[in-house]
């Protein structure tokens, strides 16, 4: 069947995947975002559904202070001898750790530290042992793909910690996965940044240990020389076979600008599926001529199924930002009523806010919102510098509809016009380059006018994240109710 990339769309980078039972289990970044890792099930490579996350509880996952694009670095997800195992980075302790399961859809353990250091953590198994591998120095100082042995019950080390290769040259090394393949251990990375100049490369030895060498075809997967190509940035993934096939592909992430032309992204780094074979001498040939495309062709007889509208009902996708007060969140049916605090959008700390992904870029966001003691509304999320905010404003008894931009060091209010009460309907409508905003209460609409997507892309922001399509109440104890809550994409 021909399937559209991406497979997972919006702002879940980093993809590891495992097959298990004749299943597919796929996890992601989550960076500063509660709760961390989304967890997602396949029964083909191309259609995934989020059945939760890995990282559930705030003793799994500490995120206070952490910056915007820190937090949770690159999971890897594994399956040996019936268990499942997550390893991780969280930068905001600089510790790696890993939590396992029995059971995929039920609860993990709590976090089991390696004193390796580096990011982009691995786990591979054989012949009963554990083998733990991230991107950094090994005990001899000496910097790159870095391995060692591990007690998997405790985290202790088992052997030193051992460099095993070099890469081929591209800088940030990062993103090991070791496999045993036709007789040879492939071992793949990804090099150049995880930008324009990303790439996939490998290497492959007969021992664990040394004598890597890299493919001659490096990198065997990059949309780097692709100009005027709407995907980019292709890079970061995971090698998995379908058991009923035999077929074999690159789960790895990549990002579409807003145009083919215009160098901006903002929907974040998505996950692709590249199909991969092997050529005469073992080496992994990946996609077209060692790109991604937008649509390629896999075995089985399947569709793909692309989900359009989300609600509050899509519970399993929503987010909060760091280490949230649950008690200022609750949801009944389809109103979900918040009340405010101390930290506001602005800052780094805990606001009231809960949001879901922006999966693509043309479709309508709207909602029914309430204000008292303080303000409420959407907000056009990257980070707390880099946001659009249409509220709802309850001051002195007195409401307002407002449009504040934040882009950088310029934060302010672009429009702002008196409501009759303290509610109203607010609509974004979104394009690949701009949000179009508008109010109406009673009958009566009121334009906002546009602001411009490139302006909350990561070419601007920075950072490793996606816009989130976020509701929020900000100043203690303003209170903020919202229904009527839905996205609905083109």
């Amino acid at each position: 069947m021909n399937y559209k990339n991406p497979v997972i769309r919006g702002f879940y980078p980093d993809p590891s995947v495992c097959e298990a039972n004749g299943r597919f289990y796929l996890v992601t970044s989550s960076f500063q975002y509660f709760p961390g890792v989304p967890l997602f099930e396949s029964t083909d490579l191309v259609n995934w559904h989020q059945i939760g996350h890995v990282l559930t509880r705030m003793s799994q996952l500490p995120l206070k202070g952490a910056l915007s694009s820190a937090g949770i670095f690159a999971p890897t997800i594994r399956y040996n001898e019936g268990t499942f195992y997550m390893v991780t980075t969280n930068t905001t302790t600089g510790k790696n750790f890993y939590v396992s399961a029995k059971d995929i859809y039920g609860e993990w353990s709590e976090p089991i530290e390696v004193e390796q250091d580096g990011i982009d953590p691995s786990l591979y198994f054989e012949e009963g042992r554990a083998y733990f591998m991230s991107n950094g120095s090994d005990d001899f100082g000496d910097h790159g793909i870095t391995q060692c042995e591990i007690d998997i019950e405790t985290g202790r080390k088992l052997s030193q910690s051992r460099t095993i290769w070099h890469g081929s040259g591209g800088r940030y090394l990062e993103s090991p996965h070791l496999y045993k393949i036709g007789g040879w251990y492939l071992l793949t990375a990804a090099e150049g940044g995880t930008e324009y100049g990303h790439m996939i490369t490998c290497a492959r030895s007969r021992s664990l240990w040394e004598g890597f060498e890299g493919c001659p075809r490096n990198p065997i997967l990059t949309n780097r020389d692709l100009g005027g190509y709407q995907i980019q940035g292709v890079g970061h993934g995971d090698l998995v076979r379908r058991p009923d096939t035999g077929q074999w592909a690159f789960l790895h992430l990549g990002f579409r600008q807003i145009d083919q032309w215009l160098p901006f992204h903002h929907l974040g780094r998505e996950t692709f599926l590249t199909p991969v074979t092997f050529d005469e001498e073992g080496w992994p040939v990946c996609g077209e001529d060692g790109t991604c495309r937008e649509e390629f062709q896999i075995s089985g007889d399947f569709s793909q199924q692309e989900q359009k509208s989300f609600t509050f009902a899509d519970r399993e996708r929503w987010l909060y930002i760091r280490e949230p007060d649950m008690d200022r969140y609750e949801l009944r049916g389809e109103t979900l009523r918040l009340t405010g605090s101390q930290d506001t959008l602005d800052g780094i700390g805990s606001p009231t806010f809960t949001g879901i992904r922006q999966t693509d870029f043309c479709g309508v966001l709207k909602c029914r919102v309430s204000a008292e003691n303080g303000e409420a509304g959407i907000s056009i999320y990257m980070d707390e510098d880099h946001r659009y905010d249409l509220a709802v404003v309850n001051e002195n008894g007195q409401s307002r509809a407002q449009l504040r931009l934040v882009i950088g060091d310029a934060r302010y209010v672009r429009d702002s016009v008196p409501l009759a009460g303290n509610s109203a309907d607010l609509t974004v409508k979104m394009n690949s380059f701009v949000y179009d905003f508008s109010v109406a209460e009673e009958g009566a609409s009121h334009s906002f006018g546009f602001a411009h997507t490139r302006y909350v892309s990561t070419e601007v922001a920075c950072g490793f994240t996606g816009v989130i399509l976020g509701l929020y109440a900000q100043a203690e104890g303003a209170k903020g109710e919202f229904s009527e809550f839905s996205v609905t994409y083109e």
